[in-house]
């Protein structure tokens, strides 16, 4: 299979028609084998029934439901162990990422050799001070902790090669993260791509700046088991390299 294109999402049923045909649009135009694996994270709305009804109608489009809100990356590792492409894409589901960056997005994993690629929304629909500054500040962060040189590590358009996403593991707000998840994971080549960014067309923003601080929180959790589990007499002396001999 060419693609899978992985879309969490929670309340947006008025946007998952259109986006679909979208895609569809998009696959038929490249003649892509592909598959839509869509995790409905708790939704209060009718997003499963939509769900539904366009599985119906489209046998490569499949669809994870939660009983509840378990957070992006939750939904991301399920949709990851699912996955069957080559190639995989992550997008949100609120339309303001553009299903037509897919086929450049691959170009760059199958012909450029990239593990994975980034998008950067340079130009943005949303820059509200509550979301614009704190924003940048994790941006900034993230590339001096992590030293991975990207503008834009939130971006939830990206593509992965089958075998990052089969290699990393993501759980609590690390969805942030999957970039420097990689990186620790031995894939070297990371790289980025411009992409459009959409104004929301409907319904309404999930940001919150509770995630952004849980967020940090799980940056310091992986650069401290990254820097130090390959070296743990640096942190724990003696007894630091026996508990990790021993698993423990």
């Amino acid at each position: 299979m060419d693609l899978s294109i992985v879309i969490p999402l929670i309340d947006e049923a008025e946007s998952l028609p259109e986006l679909t045909s979208w895609i569809e649009k998009v696959m038929n135009e490249n003649n892509y084998s592909y598959e839509v694996i869509f995790v409905d994270d708790g939704s209060s709305d009718n997003s499963w029934e939509i769900i539904e009804h366009l599985r119906s109608k489209n046998s490569n489009i499949k669809g994870i439901k939660f009983q509840r809100n378990y957070g992006k990356s939750a939904g991301l590792n399920v949709a990851f162990q699912a996955a069957s492409g080559d190639v995989v894409i992550t997008m949100d589901a609120d339309l303001q990422d553009s299903p037509e960056e897919i086929p450049d997005l691959r170009k760059m994993i199958v012909e450029g050799g990239y593990d994975m690629v980034s998008g950067w929304k340079k130009k943005r629909y949303d820059n509200t001070l509550t979301k614009n500054i704190p924003s940048k500040f994790f941006n900034a962060v993230t590339r001096k902790v992590s030293g991975i040189k990207l503008h834009d590590f939130n971006c939830g358009l990206k593509a992965y090669s089958k075998r990052v996403v089969k290699g990393v593991e993501v759980y609590g707000e690390m969805h942030r993260y999957i970039p420097v998840l990689a990186k620790w994971a031995g894939f070297k080549k990371i790289g980025e791509k411009v992409v459009e960014h959409r104004a929301r067309k409907y319904g309404v923003s999930k940001f919150g700046w509770r995630r952004f601080v849980n967020g940090f929180l799980d940056l310091l959790s992986i650069t401290f088991v990254g820097k130090f589990s390959k070296r743990p007499m640096h942190f724990f002396g003696m007894w630091g390299t026996l508990f990790f001999m021993v698993g423990l």
